[in-house]
Parts: structure tokens; sequence; C-alpha cells
């Protein structure tokens, strides 16, 4: 990947990041709760959350608690693959989508599910294309937030806490690594070539 994509992803990233922020501030700023446009599972009122509910964060804690995984698994992501805000979206719509249809009759809101979705994506398609600065990507997300993916899934007594947003979440990652990359015999060589993203 040239240095030109990849500052470009950077900036959408970045965008991104503001955009969470700046919905943040205006949800404490004006009245009322942007958080009633979360995902409310298998009702109507609650398909626009599919969309919304990644900007929706309960508190500043909240917030910040996903802001920082996500800005550096989105930054993985860009520095290793080209398209990756493809990718994202696909794996929140997709996470979104099984939240709305399996989750629990309340209004799920947050960008974790994203985060969850990333996590296993990195992990699953690293291994699955084989290519070793991948495999290496895939290793750090495992050391760095493997312990969150396996205990973040694990059904919470905390209502507040969207465990089942997490694991779909981390479901959606995986679906789409295999969508992208489905295994193939490959020529051991392939782990010397240089990632096309």
């Amino acid at each position: 990947m040239s240095n030109t994509p990849l500052k470009k992803e950077i900036s959408v990233i970045l965008g991104f990041i503001a955009c969470l922020w700046g919905v943040w501030l205006a949800d404490l700023l004006l009245p009322g709760s942007f958080n009633n446009w979360g995902i409310t599972p298998r009702t109507i009122g609650g398909l626009p959350g599919i969309l919304l509910s990644p900007f929706l964060h309960e508190g500043i804690l909240h917030l910040i608690s996903n802001t920082i995984p996500l800005a550096v698994l989105l930054v993985l992501l860009a520095g290793s693959r080209s398209h990756g805000e493809v990718t994202a979206v696909a794996i929140a719509l997709l996470g979104g989508v099984l939240l709305w249809l399996f989750g629990r009759p309340s209004t799920h809101i947050g960008a974790s599910l994203l985060v969850y979705g990333l996590i296993s994506y990195l992990i699953v398609s690293g291994f699955l294309e084989r290519k070793l600065l991948l495999m290496a990507v895939s290793l750090l997300v495992l050391f760095l937030y493997g312990g969150t993916l396996l205990f973040g899934m694990i059904p919470s007594l905390r209502s507040h806490v969207s465990w089942e947003g997490h694991l779909l979440g981390a479901v959606a990652g995986v679906v789409v690594a295999y969508l992208q990359h489905r295994p193939a015999d490959k020529n051991p060589n392939d782990l010397l070539q240089s990632p096309e993203g």
C-alpha cells in the first residue's frame, strides 16, 4: 500500500472518530437523548439503529473505552489492507443486522460491536491469507485484544452491557473475513509475498 492511500484512510479514521465525539457532544448539549436511536431488536423503530448505533454512547467513559481500541484497530486495518473503510462498514452493518435479529429486547448503543468485529476480522483474515505481514498483525491483535474478545462475549449480569452486541460483532467480523478471504490451496511461497492491501 502506498503512502497516499494510507494517508487518505488515516484521515477517514480521524474523521470518523471526530464524528463519534461530535455526536456525543451534541447529545450532551441538545435536549432529549440521541440514544433512543440505538438498535432495538425486532422493532421497526430500531432499524435506524443499525446505521446510527456506532455513533451513540452512554457517556464520556463509554466513548473513551471505544475510541482508543477503535483507533488502534482501524489504523491496523488501514495499514495492512486496501479499502479498509469498506470492510469496517460491512462489519458494522452485518453486526447491526444480527443484533437487530437476535439481541435481547433493549436499546443497544455504542461502537463496541464494531470494535469486536474488527478484532475478530483482523485475527481471522490474517491466518486465512497466510501472508507474513497479515499474520503478524493477527498475532498483534490477538495479543492486545484476545482477552477483551473472550471476556466481552460472556453473558453479563450488568444489564447496560450489550454482551450480545460484542458477540454478534465478532461473528460479523469472522463472516466478513471468510467472505473476503476464503481458504484456498496456496503455494508456500505466498507467505513471502507482500499483501495486496
